[in-house]
């Protein structure tokens, strides 16, 4: 089958995540011994709407680039071909559909098949352009690891590493000063960087958008510490967690747009009312998507990567690539993308933070 190919694309969209460099250098390489061209489009599919944003990439040009974080090739979570935003007279914006000049820009250059990689976002533009007949094979990236077909997605462990570190380092600045140090962290509907770094950090109250807590039982905890003597308290809370009967928080943009996040400083508020205790409020944004991937993740990455080109030798196409531990399978990309991930209320992980006298919220 792999007679058929001659030339293949690779673009990298969404939120960076550690480990897409790795992705990066493995396509080419696998693409490199089946005698394919291969290339790359900048920054998600914006580099087919301008000059020059459709670069070559050989061997060379992806040498020592596994351990780098970041993406070579740029991404944007703005460059969506189905919804592009277009200004209008009078500053409006409106959102066009661009997706067949996708298809057919990347026909004008000879481009037999493309390695979507990205996150559900990237991945449902992905769908949407297989069935307009691009021959496509998806590569699931979010440090978030709330894709449902795939057991991890690379970058999460970084993440996770990156988040329990300044955990960690929170703990002596909070008991030196004895106060309730309260850090955010990323996972939009999924709390599994929070409850994952949460329990690696030790600690002391994790609240996650599975669960929505009450802010009484956050602060009884909180008393609780300081009444044993343990003068000082981490609350680790993920960016969409929401207190029980209200919402995720959000910040109004421009253009209607909103991005989430900001419940760490409203949460410390009520903590340091509610307590009387003094506290300090942290998001740790996109220091969890930044610096290299470690070990683990490099592997899963550069596993991924060739999978993917397998994959388009055999024809498979319309596909995704995850991990069925041990194996890297291929799935459907309208299965991988039907559901988000959360973490199951039943989990051992979540039984785990209970045994510890971790409060949950609830």
């Amino acid at each position: 089958m792999s007679a058929e190919i001659r030339r293949i694309a690779v673009n990298t969209g969404g939120g960076d995540a550690p480990g897409l460099n790795a992705v990066i250098r493995s396509v080419v390489y696998a693409a490199d011994r089946l005698g394919w061209e291969i290339y790359g489009i900048e920054d998600g599919y914006d580099g087919l709407f301008r000059d020059g944003g459709l670069v070559r990439l050989d061997k060379k040009s992806v040498r020592g680039i596994t351990h780098l974080g970041g993406t070579i090739l740029g991404t944007t979570n703005r460059g969506n071909p189905l919804k592009w935003p277009v200004e209008k007279e009078g500053g409006e914006i409106e959102l066009v559909d661009r997706s067949q000049e996708v298809v057919d820009k990347l026909g004008e250059h000879g481009i037999d098949a493309l390695i979507a990689i990205g996150g559900d976002g990237s991945l449902a533009i992905a769908h949407e352009l297989a069935k307009k007949g691009l021959k496509v094979v998806g590569v699931p990236k979010t440090i978030d690891n709330d894709l449902a077909a795939t057991t991890l997605t690379f970058g999460f462990i970084t993440a996770v590493e990156t988040a329990t570190d300044a955990i960690d380092k929170l703990h002596s600045t909070a008991e030196a000063h004895e106060r309730v140090m309260v850090v955010e962290l990323m996972g939009r509907n999924a709390g599994w960087i929070a409850l994952y770094a949460g329990l690696a950090g030790s600690a002391d109250v994790i609240l996650i958008p599975e669960i929505p807590y009450e802010i009484d039982f956050v602060c009884d905890k909180i008393r609780g510490r300081y009444a044993e003597g343990r003068e000082f308290a981490i609350v680790v809370v993920a960016e969409g967690a929401y207190p029980r009967g209200g919402e995720p928080l959000f910040k109004q943009l421009g253009h209607g747009q909103k991005r989430l996040g900001g419940i760490a400083h409203i949460l410390g508020e009520q903590i340091q009312e509610g307590t009387g205790k003094e506290t300090r409020d942290l998001v740790l944004g996109h220091l969890q998507r930044g610096g290299g991937p470690n070990a683990y993740d490099r592997l899963l990455a550069l596993r991924f990567g060739a999978a993917a080109v397998r994959l388009a030798a055999e024809g498979s196409f319309g596909c995704m690539v995850a991990l069925d531990p041990p194996n890297v399978l291929a799935v459907p990309l309208d299965q991988a993308i039907a559901t988000t991930k959360t973490v199951p209320l039943d989990s051992d992980v979540i039984a785990t933070a209970r045994s510890l006298g971790i409060c949950l919220g609830d």
